[in-house]
C-alpha cells in the first residue's frame, strides 16, 4: 500500500518507519521538498521511503496520516490540498496542544469542538478517523511494549473507514483492543485525555503506558 504521512516530527517519522518496515511505501510530507528532517528520514529508512511536500505526500498516499502538530494541522492540510485529500481515509493522530505557556500544555480547542471535527468540517470529502492520539509514538507502533491488555480509541463519521482503520491498526502495529467510540464528535473526549495523560507521564516518569477498560 502507498501511504502518505503528513508531518516530519517524531510521530510522523516513527509511524512512517514502522510502515516501511512492514512492507508499505511511505512518502513523508513537509512544507517544502528541501526539508532536511524528511530527507534524512527517507535516506535512512530505505528504498520504499520517500519525501516531498504535503501535497505530494497526499497525492501519493492511498491512505493518509496526519502527524502534524495540532496547532498547525489545518494549515498543513490546506497546503496538501482539498482535492488531494478527497475520498481518502485520513487517520488523524494530532492533538491540539498549546505549549506557549510551557508545561503542561493546554488544549487549543475542547469541550464543544475538537481538532478532529475541525478537520472534518474543513475537508468534508475526506474520511477522517481519529486514532492513535492517546498514546506515545513508541507505543503507537509497538503496543506490546506496554505489558498486559490495553486499549486504543477511534472515532469518525464513516463506518467503513473505521472498520478499515481498525483492521490496519491490528495488521500494521499489532493493536488487539480498539474501541469505536462513535462519530467524529467523540474526538472531543479522546483529545481531552491528553491533559491527564501528560500529568501521568510526569508522575510516572515515562511515556510508555496506556489505559485499559476493565468491565
Amino acid at each position: 500500500m502507498r501511504i502518505g504521512v503528513l508531518g516530519t516530527g517524531v510521530v510522523g517519522q516513527m509511524l512512517g518507519g514502522k510502515l516501511v518496515a512492514v512492507g508499505h511505501e511511505v512518502r513523508l510530507g513537509a512544507r517544502s521538498t528541501t526539508n532536511q528532517k524528511a530527507a534524512d528520514w527517507a535516506r535512512g529508512v530505505g528504498a520504499r521511503a520517500s519525501h516531498g511536500t504535503f501535497a505530494e505526500a497526499a497525492r501519493f498516499g492511498e491512505v493518509l496520516l496526519n502527524c502534524t502538530a495540532g496547532s498547525n494541522s489545518l494549515e498543513a492540510l490546506a497546503s496538501a490540498g482539498a482535492d488531494n485529500l478527497a475520498d481518502r481515509i485520513l487517520i488523524d493522530v494530532a492533538n491540539p496542544l498549546d505549549f506557549s505557556r510551557g508545561m503542561p500544555p493546554t488544549l487549543t480547542v475542547c469541550n464543544t469542538d475538537s481538532l478532529g471535527e475541525q478537520i472534518q468540517r474543513a475537508f468534508p470529502a475526506t474520511r477522517v478517523v481519529k486514532a492513535l492520539n492517546t498514546v506515545n509514538a513508541a507505543v503507537m507502533i509497538e503496543p506490546s511494549s506496554v505489558a498486559g491488555a490495553h486499549d486504543l480509541f477511534i472515532c469518525g463519521n464513516d463506518a467503513e473507514a473505521k472498520r478499515a482503520v481498525t483492521a490496519w491498526l491490528r495488521e500494521w502495529f499489532g493493536w488487539q483492543i480498539v474501541h469505536d467510540v462513535g462519530d467524529i464528535t467523540a474526538a472531543r473526549g479522546t483529545e481531552m485525555i491528553l491533559p491527564i495523560w501528560i500529568r501521568l507521564m510526569l508522575t510516572l516518569g515515562t511515556p510508555r503506558f496506556n489505559f485499559h477498560i476493565q468491565r
